[in-house]
């Protein structure tokens, strides 16, 4: 006999639940690679140096690399596209690895290059971070109105 009662509710956490699909996911790890191969492209550019696809890849590889480490090791791919910690880790997991695998095979680590790589790509990987959050706060608001 089915019960009449209607169900209990759960009590809240006050933890908002977690709607990342696996396409956001992917989205912002391709974005973090684009933006890195960016990076590389520009600043391989601002150096005048040639070989252009495989020069990108052979400056971009330590930094990709250092993104998928902060990808993997703190499974980022559970809330991507938030400022922190996924972007916070992705950005400085890129840098600090990057530079560690750089000095590793011998290629060129000055403090110069370790501040604008911290800075330029701060401004990428957090930077389309910041502007999906505000965009959704904006959808948000537009939405209770």
């Amino acid at each position: 006999m089915p019960s009449s009662t209607p169900p209990v509710p759960r009590p809240s956490t006050g933890h908002r639940p977690r709607s990342t699909s696996k396409g956001s996911a992917l989205l912002a790890a391709a974005a973090d690679a684009v933006l890195i191969l960016a990076f590389a492209a520009i600043g391989r550019d601002a150096h005048q140096r040639g070989e252009v696809i495989t020069g990108v890849l052979a400056t971009a590889w330590p930094f990709l690399a250092g993104a998928a480490v902060a990808w993997l090791g703190l499974r980022l791919w559970r809330a991507p596209l938030a400022l922190w910690p996924a972007g916070v880790t992705v950005w400085l997991g890129t840098v600090a690895v990057g530079m560690l695998l750089r000095a590793v095979t011998g290629q060129t680590v000055v403090l110069p290059f370790i501040i604008v790589a911290l800075i330029s790509l701060a401004v990428f990987l957090l930077g389309y971070r910041l502007a999906v959050a505000g965009l959704r706060r904006l959808r948000t608001r537009r939405g209770q109105a």
